[in-house]
């Protein structure tokens, strides 16, 4: 990519921000100046250029921590890694839409060829991975959904038996985990075995009659956003109280209902955006539903990137809520209400399909 420039002047961000990079310090050092540029660029880039080359960043840092990381583990007398594997990434990560506080999502496929110390590599390996990315920024998942976990750290074979096992279930857990699976995205290593994954996982889907309705019964679960009179319903206690939930109240259901209808549709594209504009040519479902969707997501990466971050020594994080005095700017509130009212729209489409659905089965 070429470096951006702003009008008149040079380069607004480093081209190679990642050299003389050689330690985990150094390593975080970069990562926060980064950061730091992509945040005072905000104005200056386009939207989805600006998340491109956050994302950009969050894959550039976790492939020198998996090189940082096999230093270490050579350093230590683990060797180099006996097999060859692929480190992965889901949630928004896995989609491209990663926020510059965005936390771990990540995984590992191993290969299935024998060696006897493979186990023992790579549960360390995971283990000191998640921890170094810890170190440069990103806080570990809530949901331990990361490499260091064996959930989320398999060999291929064993992926595919799990994924079966969840695709058998259609409990609202074993969905989750199939949903975030659904958004896999290959970072770094063996790209074949990250193929693989995708294959399989589209063979279930196509394969497992019930499995769609599974998803769409969680697809249209969620929180009301706005009432009978078109009011946005605001967060009424606790520490958010007057403020909206952008990521769970907008974001996630257009993230949800995108995923569900690419699945729907045989499509392999993570990233919404690009989800979004291969329904619409598709037909999927009525075009103006479908660009209704689109200007609502471009709407919900813009104020999530708005939400108040705070700073801990170069780690970000975000409560995810727009405050009361945001909601109080005019713009703000237009855009919420536009964004809202095509959430309404999509999520009543759904809903009328997952109606059609139950009546079949019954």
């Amino acid at each position: 990519m070429e470096p951006l420039k702003s009008k008149g002047q040079g380069p607004i961000l480093s081209v190679d921000f990642m050299k003389d990079v050689n330690s985990v310090s150094s390593l975080k050092t970069a990562r926060m100046k980064r950061q730091e540029e992509l945040q005072n660029v905000i104005e200056e880039i386009p939207l989805l250029d600006w998340y491109q080359l956050v994302n950009e960043l969050h894959d550039a840092v976790a492939q020198k921590a998996i090189e940082l990381t096999e230093g270490q583990m050579l350093e230590d007398g683990f060797g180099h890694p006996p097999v060859s594997y692929a480190f992965i990434v889901f949630g928004s990560s896995g989609r491209g839409e990663a926020t510059l506080w965005s936390d771990q999502d990540n995984g590992m496929i191993i290969s299935d060829e024998d060696h006897p110390e493979k186990e023992w590599f790579f549960t360390e390996f995971g283990i000191r991975l998640s921890n170094m990315l810890e170190s440069v920024g990103y806080a570990k998942c809530e949901g331990k959904v990361m490499c260091s976990e064996p959930l989320w750290r398999r060999t291929i074979s064993s992926w595919t038996l799990q994924l079966s096992e969840w695709a058998d279930d259609l409990k609202w857990e074993p969905v989750r985990y199939l949903i975030i699976a659904a958004d896999m995205r290959h970072v770094s290593g063996e790209d074949a075995l990250s193929e693989r994954f995708r294959e399989y996982f589209s063979y279930l889907f196509e394969s497992v009659p019930d499995l769609a309705a599974a998803v769409l019964r969680n697809t249209v679960k969620h929180k009301a956003t706005l009432n009978i009179l078109g009011q946005v319903v605001k967060e009424r206690f606790g520490e958010h109280a007057g403020g909206f939930d952008v990521k769970y109240g907008m974001y996630i259901p257009l993230v949800n209902s995108g995923r569900y209808l690419a699945l729907q549709h045989g499509l392999k594209e993570t990233n919404t955006m690009n989800r979004l504009n291969k329904l619409a040519r598709l037909e999927a479902a009525p075009s103006h539903l479908i660009e209704q969707c689109e200007d609502a997501f471009l709407i919900a990466l813009r104020l999530r990137r708005s939400t108040q971050v705070k700073d801990d020594q170069g780690i970000l994080s975000s409560s995810g809520y727009i405050d009361e005095d945001q909601l109080r700017q005019r713009n703000t509130m237009y855009e919420l209400r536009e964004g809202l009212s095509a959430v309404k729209k999509v999520h009543r489409n759904l809903q009328r399909q997952l109606r059609f659905v139950e009546r079949r089965r019954t």
